[in-house]
């Protein structure tokens, strides 16, 4: 079976802005079934266009993007990956940001691939990355 792909923000602004084709032809390649983004994704996309009422383009976009990619639920299993996660890179000394701790816990734990060209996310041993942006 194909890898579940979880697209973090940064990923998703290229497909929305059209600005990068190596991302284009991943997407392309991989079996939509199997392209999600976290619901963290998701309000932070909303952020964006909420933050831009003047781009009534940009909230299409966004909006058609949304319908058309399948949002997983942040749920219990994320929150325990979050909280082993959060006090693992903080005893460590080298936490990040909370919203990108949380999507890398929910990639953690659906066993996803995070699709990202952040390279904060390299500091957690265990997360599997692709960066389609190459």
């Amino acid at each position: 079976m194909a890898a579940l792909y979880l697209l973090d923000t940064n990923t998703v602004s290229y497909i929305v802005k059209g600005r990068n084709s190596s991302v284009d032809r991943h997407l392309m390649k991989a079996p939509i079934s199997r392209v999600s983004i976290s619901s963290v994704t998701e309000g932070e996309l909303r952020y964006g266009i909420a933050r831009k009422p003047e781009m009534p383009r940009l909230q299409i976009i966004v909006n058609a993007f949304l319908q058309h990619v399948t949002i997983l639920p942040w749920d219990s299993k994320a929150a325990k990956e979050y909280g082993d996660l959060r006090a693992a890179l903080e005893q460590e000394g080298r936490s990040m940001g909370n919203l990108d701790t949380m999507i890398a816990a929910h990639a953690l734990a659906l066993r996803a691939v995070l699709v990202t060209s952040d390279r904060a996310f390299s500091r957690i041993e265990k997360l599997k990355i692709e960066d389609w942006s190459r």
